[in-house]
């Protein structure tokens, strides 16, 4: 795994599979995980496209350096590891966080992105209280204690009920992310703003979301997608990780529409 330099030196821990000639499909991740959330999809896609799965900064294998950090210093490290890697172009798959950056690619990169996939995802917080609560709590306690509420919101009674290892998986994931990371991501996803500028996007758009989401409720989604003109919905029976929760579905979902 290839490690690249974003312009402010924090390091980006970046994975590539699939042919280098194929069209490039980048996949951002939910706040609180790693690139592997994606594994249940990514050797598929990898069939289809050149596959770039990457660590948000606090995340993963990436850096953690201080904050404060925001939408815009996210899209920015995309940007900066498109241009190590030599893409000019890529399609956009993300789920929560990953959707949000997105949307502020569609608008502020609008060349460098094909087809966009907005995965279980909002445009703006107009309540900071439950994010300021959040932020405040961790201040004073470790990320531990905010493991079990997470895979509540996460995975639906259902699911956590049949796939125990796959929450477990979650969990371990969930831990390995950095406090100091965690928190300036709350503090991004707080401030971000979405309502004037996802007008502007023109790139092909479909917007997933969770019909039982507790954390990115099906309302946001579809304000998202009569925002953006021309945008598609589609629903899953999931929480809010709806990859995890119907891989094989999602997978296609996705595939049919960035094939379409």
């Amino acid at each position: 795994m290839p490690l690249i330099t974003a312009d402010d030196g924090c390091r980006i821990n970046v994975e590539v599979t699939g042919s280098a000639s194929a069209p490039a499909l980048m996949l951002s991740n939910s706040l609180g995980t790693n690139i592997h959330m994606w594994d249940d999809q990514a050797d598929e896609w990898a069939r289809h496209f050149r596959v770039i799965r990457y660590d948000r900064r606090g995340h993963g294998g990436s850096d953690a350096p201080e904050g404060p950090y925001s939408m815009e210093r996210f899209g920015r490290d995309v940007l900066a590891v498109l241009d190590a890697l030599g893409v000019e172009r890529t399609h956009w798959c993300g789920l929560s966080m990953g959707g949000m950056v997105g949307q502020w690619l569609g608008a502020n990169a609008p060349d460098r992105v094909g087809k966009l996939v907005l995965s279980n995802t909002n445009y703006y917080y107009a309540d900071k209280k439950p994010w300021d609560d959040r932020i405040r709590f961790l201040r004073d306690n470790p990320l531990e204690k905010l493991v079990d509420p997470n895979m509540e919101r996460w995975f639906t009674p259902d699911f956590r009920a049949k796939a125990p290892q796959a929450v477990a998986r979650m969990k371990e994931i969930f831990l390995t992310t950095d406090k100091g990371g965690y928190i300036a991501c709350c503090e991004a996803i707080r401030d971000m703003d979405f309502r004037a500028s996802n007008s502007s996007i023109t790139a092909p758009t479909l917007v997933i979301v969770g019909a039982r989401d507790p954390a990115t409720p099906p309302a946001q989604g579809e304000a998202i997608a009569h925002d953006i003109k021309g945008a598609k919905v589609v629903s899953f029976d999931a929480a809010h990780i709806a990859n995890m929760e119907h891989p094989a579905a999602y997978t296609k979902a996705v595939l049919d529409f960035l094939k379409s």
